[in-house]
C-alpha cells in the first residue's frame, strides 16, 4: 500500500480565495483503477508558518507517506510550476495569515537550499499532456510555498517523493470578454491527477 500526502493552502493576504485547497481536495477523492491501493492524506494548512511547523511533522510521523505531493498559489504566474527545489529563504516583510513575520531571513542558519527528489521532466510532461501550460522553476519564492517544500524536504525518509507545485489563479467567474484567459479548476484537477499518476511509476519503479 503506498501512502501519499496531498496538502494546499487557505487563504493568505491578498489572496481571499486560495484555489490550492480545493485542487488538494479534487486530487485526493479522484478515483481511478490506477489509486486502487492507495491511501490518500488530505491536509489544508493554515498559510502560517506556526501551522507548517505544528502539522507537517506530526502528518509525516503518523502517516509516514511515501511521496509528499503539495500545491500552492502563485498569483502573479500564468501557467502551473513544478518546483524543483527549496531555497533557504522567508520574506520578512510579508506577513502570514496571523500577521506574524519571520525575523531571520534563512531558514535555517549557514544551510543550503534543498534540491527536490522527483522526477521532474516527467512530472511537467504529464501535466502539460492534459493541456495545461507547464514549467520547470528553479525558485519556490520567499513565502509560506517555499518554507513547506522546504520543511518537507527536510523532513522526508530515503525513498520519500517530496513535490511542490505552484499553480496560477483560477477564476470563479466567467472570464471578461476579451479578458486573458486563466485555467479552470477542472483543468488543474486533470493537471493535478496527471502529476500524481507519474509520482506513483516513478515510486512503485
Amino acid at each position: 500500500m503506498t501512502t501519499v500526502l496531498i496538502t494546499g493552502f487557505g487563504r493568505f493576504p491578498g489572496a481571499p480565495y486560495n484555489p490550492s485547497g480545493p485542487l488538494a481536495r479534487a486530487v485526493a477523492r479522484r478515483q481511478r483503477p490506477a489509486f486502487a491501493d492507495l491511501t490518500r492524506v488530505l491536509h489544508i494548512f493554515e498559510t502560517s508558518y506556526a501551522a507548517v511547523d505544528r502539522d507537517l511533522p506530526k502528518l509525516i510521523a503518523r502517516h509516514k507517506p511515501d511521496i509528499v505531493l503539495m500545491f500552492g498559489l502563485a498569483g502573479r504566474t500564468p501557467y502551473l510550476r513544478v518546483e524543483t527545489r527549496a531555497r533557504n529563504a522567508r520574506a520578512i516583510l510579508f506577513p502570514d495569515v496571523t500577521g506574524f513575520r519571520p525575523k531571520e531571513r534563512a531558514i535555517v542558519p549557514g544551510g543550503d537550499a534543498l534540491h527536490g527528489n522527483a522526477p521532474f521532466v516527467r512530472l511537467r510532461t504529464a501535466a502539460v499532456g492534459t493541456r495545461v501550460s507547464t514549467r520547470l522553476s528553479r525558485d519556490a519564492g520567499r513565502y509560506l510555498c517555499n518554507y513547506v517544500y522546504y520543511r518537507a524536504l527536510e523532513a522526508s525518509r530515503s525513498g520519500t517523493l517530496a513535490q511542490f507545485i505552484h499553480i496560477p489563479p483560477v477564476s470563479r467567474w466567467p472570464r471578461p470578454r476579451g479578458g486573458k484567459r486563466r485555467a479552470s479548476h477542472t483543468e488543474l484537477v486533470r493537471a493535478g491527477e496527471a502529476i500524481l499518476l507519474a509520482l506513483l511509476v516513478a515510486h512503485r519503479h
